[in-house]
C-alpha cells in the first residue's frame, strides 16, 4: 500500500477485525506512525481488546448480533469520511492469499515431502486455505482440502449465519479470498466441541492454543479417522489461547 501510493505519510489504516490481523495492523501502525482505526464485533475477547489498545489502535466496537459484516460496513463508513485512509480489506485482498502461496504452502509442503493426504483449515478470510490449496493442489492432485466452520454458522455449507463463539472463523458471509472451486469438503464443528479440544491441546499436549484452533484440531481428527490408518492430515493453529482466557 505504501508503495503504490494508496497509504501515505500520515495516513490512517482502518480495517475490520475480529482480532488477529488487527493485532498486527495495529503492530505495524505503531511502528510505522500511521493512526489506526479497527472495527470489532463487541463479542470478541477482552484480551484482543486491551491489546489493540495497548499497541495504540482507535477501537470501534460493533453489535456482535451483525458479526464482521457489521464492522465491515462500519469499517467502510468511517474510510468514506476519513481523508487520507486506507482499508486493507483483508476478506478481499488478493496479497491475502497470494502470501499463503509463497509462504505457508511451501512451509507444508517441505515440512511433509509432500505426503500428506488432506489439509484442514478454518475459514475466517479464506487467505489462508486458498493460497495453500492453490499450490498443494497443483503438485498432488489427490490432496483433500477441507474447510472448516463452526456448525451454528454454516454458510460454506450453504446454510445461513447464526452467532456463534469460535472467534476468527465463520465471518457469517463466503469471503472472496475463499476460492470454493478448491475445497473437497466442509467439516462443521461446534462452539461447544471447540472449546473441549481447546482444552485437551493444553492439557494434554501443552499446546496452549485459541479456539478456532481447537476447532480445526477437531475436525483435522475426524478427517483423519475417516481416511484411515497410515494417511498424513495437515491442520494449523492458527493463535495462542492467551487471547481467550477471560473466556474460559
Amino acid at each position: 500500500a505504501e508503495k503504490s501510493g494508496q497509504l501515505k505519510r500520515d495516513g490512517t489504516i482502518v480495517e475490520p477485525t475480529s482480532g488477529n490481523t488487527g493485532i498486527a495492523l495495529a503492530m505495524v501502525a505503531a511502528t510505522r506512525g500511521y493512526r489506526c482505526i479497527l472495527t470489532m464485533p463487541d463479542t470478541m475477547s477482552v484480551e484482543r481488546r486491551q491489546l489493540l489498545i495497548l499497541y495504540g489502535a482507535e477501537l470501534v466496537l460493533t453489535p456482535g448480533s451483525e458479526g464482521i459484516k457489521g464492522a465491515l460496513a462500519k469499517a467502510q463508513e468511517i474510510v468514506d469520511n476519513t481523508a487520507g485512509s486506507f482499508m486493507p480489506q483483508q476478506f478481499a485482498n488478493p496479497a491475502n492469499p497470494e502470501i499463503h502461496r509463497q509462504t505457508t504452502a511451501q512451509e507444508v509442503w517441505s515440512a511433509t515431502d509432500g505426503r500428506l493426504d488432506a489439509f484442514v483449515c478454518g475459514v475466517g478470510t479464506g487467505g489462508t486455505i486458498t493460497g495453500v490449496a492453490d499450490v498443494i493442489k497443483k503438485r498432488k492432485d489427490s490432496i483433500k482440502i477441507i474447510a472448516v466452520e463452526p456448525s451454528e454458522s454454516p454458510v460454506i455449507s450453504g446454510g445461513s449465519h447464526s452467532p456463534h463463539k469460535i472467534q476468527g472463523i465463520g465471518a457469517g458471509f463466503i469471503p472472496d479470498n475463499l476460492d470454493v472451486d478448491l475445497l473437497d469438503g466442509v467439516e462443521q464443528v461446534s462452539t461447544e466441541q471447540a472449546f473441549a479440544m481447546r482444552k485437551r491441546l493444553i492439557q494434554e499436549e501443552g499446546i496452549l492454543a485459541g479456539i478456532s484452533s481447537g476447532a480445526s484440531v477437531f475436525a483435522a481428527l475426524k478427517v483423519a479417522k475417516e481416511l484411515g490408518q497410515g494417511k498424513l492430515v495437515v491442520t494449523i493453529i492458527h493463535d495462542t489461547g492467551e487471547r481467550y482466557l477471560s473466556m474460559g
